[in-house]
C-alpha cells in the first residue's frame, strides 16, 4: 500500500467554540452494546429526506450556533445532539425536527446569515467559490495570489489564493507547519494533510488563524483567515461556515440566495420497522500482524461477534484475552507482513504514529494518526484522535517499530469542528505483545536497535501492509 493512498492526519484538534447567539458463536463473553433506539429512529427520519435538505439542516444548525461539524448530509450523534440543543426547552429531545421546528431553524439561520451578510461568491482572481460575511468583511482588495477581504478595523483578514501546477501540496504543507524563528509565539494547534487538501490552524500571542489548501488539475487553490483572539466568540463560528462553503474547483452554477427551506407538512418520524432495520449488524476494528497468519487486536473490537474477518479473510480467536488484548488466526491468502516489535515501554511525551481505518463514503479507508505517550498510573497510555471502529489500532514509534496496540475502546464519536480531538486510551505495549505471543507459541519479529527518526510517510510506507481492518458480524 503506497503512502500517498492513505489519509494522513497529524497533531491535535482545534477547539472551535460556537457562539450560541450567532451561532465464533460468542467469541467473547461481553455482549455488544445496544443500539440507541431514539437515535436510530431520528436517523431513519432524517435519511428519508432528500440529500439537499439534509445538508441544509446541518448548515442551518451551524448558523444557529448548535452544530460545529462538517456538512455531509449524514446523521450521527453530533447532528442528534445539535437538533436537541436547538429544541432545548421547546420540544422533546428526540433528535427529530417537526415541520414547525424546521421552519423555525431555517428562519433563525437565515437571520444570522443576513446579519453577517454571508454570500457565496465566485472569486474571479482564483476561480474558487467561497462564502464571505460581507457585513463583517466589507473591505475588498487584491492579495499577492488572489483576493482579500477585511473588517473595517483590520482585525479580521480573509485571503484567497491560487497557484499554477508545479508546486506540490506537500511542499506548501511543510512550509505552513514549519517553525518560524522570527515569530516564536506562533504555534500550530491542528494540522491535517490528505492527498487532495490540507488544513492548518494555529495561534499567535494575540491572534488565531485557519488555512485550507486544495490540489486539483489546475494547481492549488485555497483560503486563509486570521483574526484577533478577542473576536473568537463570533469569528470561530464564521470560520466553520466559511470552510463549509469553500469549493476550490467548482462545477455547476452558483447556489442561489439562501431561503427558508420548504419542509414536510407532518413531523419527520420513523416506523418501528425502520428502527429495527437500522440496528448495527457489523462493528469494525483494527489489527496488526504478529506472525505469518496471526494478528493482534483489542478484545473490545470483537466483543459479541458471531463471525470475524480480517482484511476480508475469515479469522478465529486464538488463545484467550490477556490485558485487553486478543490474537486472531487469519485463514487463507498470502502470508502477512510482520513489523518489527519494540520491547521498551512508551515514554512520557514520546511522539508516536497510529495506523487505523475510518469511514469515508461508505468504505473503510486507511488513516495515519498522531499520538503521544502518556504516564497514567502503571499502565501504558496513548493520546490520539481515535473514533469508534478504531479499537486495536497499532502504535508505532518514530523509527517505525511496533510499540503497542490500543486496547481502549473509542465508543463515542466526538468531532470538534468536524475534527476528532485527542483523547487518552489504554495500550498493550511491546512487552505485553511479546508475552501474549509467547504464551501462544509465537515469536514476533524482533526490532533492531533504535535508529534515526523517520518521516510519517516513510513509516507508513514501511509498515502499512501489516495493519489490517477487522470486521465483526453481530
Amino acid at each position: 500500500m503506497r503512502a500517498r493512498s492513505l489519509r494522513l492526519i497529524v497533531s491535535a484538534a482545534l477547539m472551535l467554540p460556537v457562539c450560541a447567539a450567532l451561532s465464533a458463536g460468542a467469541l467473547a463473553q461481553a455482549p455488544a452494546p445496544a443500539a440507541n433506539p431514539q437515535l436510530a429512529a431520528a436517523q431513519a427520519g432524517f435519511e428519508s429526506l432528500p440529500e439537499p435538505e439534509r445538508r441544509a439542516i446541518q448548515a442551518d444548525l451551524i448558523w444557529s450556533g448548535h452544530f460545529n461539524g462538517a456538512v455531509s448530509g449524514s446523521y450521527g450523534p453530533l447532528t442528534f445532539r445539535a437538533i436537541n440543543a436547538f429544541k432545548a426547552g421547546k420540544g422533546a429531545a428526540d433528535g427529530i425536527l417537526t415541520s414547525a421546528e424546521r421552519r423555525s431553524l431555517a428562519q433563525a439561520a437565515q437571520a444570522a446569515r443576513e446579519a453577517a451578510g454571508f454570500r457565496v461568491i465566485a472569486d474571479e482572481r482564483t476561480g474558487l467559490r467561497i462564502g464571505i460575511p460581507m457585513a463583517v468583511l466589507p473591505k475588498r482588495d487584491v492579495s499577492p495570489s488572489g483576493s482579500r477581504w477585511q473588517s473595517a478595523d483590520g482585525k479580521i483578514t480573509l485571503d484567497t489564493s491560487a497557484t499554477p501546477p508545479g508546486e506540490t501540496l506537500e511542499a506548501v504543507y511543510e512550509k505552513a507547519t514549519a517553525p518560524t524563528p522570527n515569530n516564536p509565539g506562533r504555534k500550530i494547534t491542528y494540522k491535517l494533510l490528505r492527498p487532495d487538501f490540507f488544513v492548518v490552524t494555529g495561534e499567535t500571542p494575540t491572534g488565531k488563524f485557519y488555512r485550507r489548501l486544495a490540489a486539483g488539475p489546475t494547481g492549488l487553490r485555497g483560503f486563509s483567515i486570521g483574526y484577533d483572539k478577542a473576536l473568537s466568540g463570533t469569528v470561530d463560528k464564521l470560520v466553520i461556515a466559511i470552510a463549509s462553503s469553500f469549493e476550490p474547483f467548482p462545477s455547476g452554477p452558483l447556489p442561489g440566495a439562501s431561503a427558508v427551506a420548504s419542509v414536510p407538512a407532518a413531523p419527520v418520524a420513523a416506523t418501528a420497522a425502520a428502527v429495527l432495520q437500522l440496528r448495527p449488524t457489523q462493528r469494525h476494528g483494527v489489527a496488526v500482524a504478529l506472525a505469518d497468519r496471526v494478528v493482534a487486536t483489542a478484545a473490545a473490537a470483537i466483543e459479541g461477534c458471531r463471525a470475524l474477518q480480517v482484511a476480508g479473510r475469515p479469522a478465529q480467536l486464538r488463545g484467550t484475552v490477556q490485558g485487553g488484548l486478543v490474537l486472531l488466526e487469519v485463514q487463507g491468502g498470502a502470508a502477512l507482513s510482520v513489523p518489527p516489535l519494540r520491547r521498551e515501554a512508551l515514554t512520557e511525551g514520546e511522539p508516536l504514529l497510529l495506523l487505523a481505518f475510518g469511514d469515508e463514503g461508505g468504505r473503510r479507508v486507511s488513516l495515519a494518526l498522531p499520538g503521544q505517550g502518556l504516564t497514567i498510573g502503571s499502565g501504558s497510555v496513548v493520546s490520539a484522535p481515535l473514533q469508534p471502529g478504531q479499537a486495536g489500532s497499532p502504535v508505532f514509534d518514530r523509527q517505525g517499530r511496533l510499540a503497542g496496540v490500543v486496547t481502549g475502546n473509542p465508543s463515542d464519536k466526538v468531532l470538534v469542528a468536524g475534527v476528532a480531538p485527542q483523547r487518552s486510551y489504554a495500550v498493550a505495549d511491546g512487552s505485553a505483545l511479546q508475552d501474549h505471543a509467547a504464551r501462544n507459541g509465537l515469536t514476533p519479529r524482533a526490532a533492531v536497535a533504535p535508529g534515526r527518526d523517520l518521516s510519517t510517510g516513510a513509516i507508513v510506507e514501511t509498515v502499512a501492509a501489516s495493519v489490517l481492518p477487522v470486521a465483526c458480524a453481530l
